[in-house]
């Protein structure tokens, strides 16, 4: 039975505040639920019905704390208009951000993303893209939003998601000698410039594109240009749709 404090609990995970002074955050859906519990995160809590606990024996083991909830419990405590049969609450991971890390690989920053489904988007096309580490502006929304992690599908177990001071830190990737491309409507056409295996993509702000103080570290501007047949069509392009296109971009030249 979930009792009427641990929905109170689950529920307080909605606010930044709480998730951050308890260090955990909440996971809803069968599948992603799963896969919290098979990743190496450490599930406090398990909500979940006499099905989901009969289809995942072994993978309700590795919680802490199991309590088999009725279907009109979970929706109770569900932040979900439609809710599954299981839900968990999930320790944040320790990430510890290593500027050298970035050294060899292509690494994705975002200035000010403020939609929770978009960074959830972008996460998981990091995911599908091999991107290990993401930086993000300290202003950036928290990537432990339930919404965030519910776009993410699954990604956020899996990709390490920094929050620091975005300009310093592109400064010093600078000094190891690293690109540092940025998305800009004044940039070189993506498809015509040459973009290299490693370095860092830096992606703007929605309504704002990328803050003055995160240009200065950029080294290389790119552009996606519009195919459009006529000036009727669409101004710009959704953060998350861009970064997908960068992406692909930059690992199509690694063929």
């Amino acid at each position: 039975m979930l009792s009427k404090n641990k929905i109170k609990f689950i529920q307080s995970l909605a606010r930044k505040k709480n998730r951050e002074a308890e260090k955990l955050f909440l996971v809803e859906g069968d599948k992603m639920v799963a896969e919290a519990l098979e990743s190496p995160l450490s599930v406090r809590l398990l909500c979940a019905t006499d099905e989901f606990l009969a289809d995942n024996p072994k993978l309700a083991t590795k919680a802490a704390e199991v309590v088999e909830a009725t279907d009109d419990e979970i929706r109770k405590a569900s932040l979900l208009q439609s809710p599954q049969h299981a839900l968990a609450v999930v320790a944040m991971p320790e990430v510890q951000f290593d500027p050298n890390t970035l050294n060899n690989q292509l690494s994705l920053a975002l200035d000010f993303i403020q939609d929770p489904g978009n960074l959830g988007t972008i996460i998981r096309l990091a995911d599908w893209f091999g991107i290990e580490q993401l930086l993000c502006s300290e202003n950036t929304v928290d990537c432990f939003n339930p919404k965030v992690i519910q776009a993410s599908m699954g990604a956020i177990f899996r990709v390490k998601v920094h929050y620091l001071n975005l300009p310093d830190s592109l400064q010093q990737a600078q000094k190891h000698k690293l690109p540092v491309y940025g998305a800009f409507l004044e940039g070189q056409n993506i498809y015509q410039h040459q973009l290299s295996e490693t370095g860092i993509l830096v992606m703007g702000n929605e309504g704002n594109g990328i803050s003055p103080e995160v240009e200065q570290a950029v080294t290389e501007k790119i552009h996606i240009p519009s195919f459009a047949s006529n000036e009727t069509g669409s101004e710009s392009l959704n953060v998350s749709m861009a970064t997908g296109i960068c992406l692909s971009e930059f690992r199509r030249r690694q063929i």
